[in-house]
């Protein structure tokens, strides 16, 4: 009888051990929408002038942080990196507590150090989970670009 009953034990156990490790709950793995809306793809933006971001960001549950990153196309893809590429602006900002922000500022500024050519202009939105989702535009840099509109 007592074998009996620690066996019933044990695969009772066994069974609700099973029955958690093997639960659907994975936390959240949805990642976090990004609507670029300015710059815009194939757009010229002027060296030593400020950058238009218009964009709108959201998530499922709550937003963390956003970073912009504007470095040079030259000699990779974002599926495949080939090559060093020069950075001209890397920064973060904080959106922690919030699930949907609309982005507008000029606080990106391209250096005068910049050379003319084509950049990736970068959008990185992480939520609080972990999960990360990023927007390419392929922009120009250019000393003779129009100063985007205010």
């Amino acid at each position: 009888m007592r074998n009996l009953i620690f066996y019933s034990a044990f695969i009772i156990s066994a069974l609700a051990v099973g029955f958690v490790s093997c639960s659907d709950d994975k936390g959240d793995t949805e990642k976090p929408k990004i609507n670029l809306i300015s710059p815009a793809n194939g757009d010229s933006l002027r060296i030593g002038a400020d950058v238009h971001l218009d964009m709108e960001l959201s998530d499922n549950d709550l937003l963390s942080s956003y970073r912009i990153n504007i470095h040079s196309a030259e000699g990779h893809t974002h599926d495949t990196k080939s090559g060093e590429s020069t950075v001209v602006f890397d920064r973060s900002w904080d959106l922690s507590g919030k699930k949907n922000e609309p982005v507008h500022h000029h606080e990106i500024i391209i250096p005068e150090s910049a050379k003319e050519g084509e950049y990736h202009f970068m959008v990185y939105c992480l939520d609080v989970s972990g999960n990360q989702s990023y927007v390419v535009r392929s922009v120009i840099l250019s000393h003779d670009a129009e100063v985007q509109p205010h």
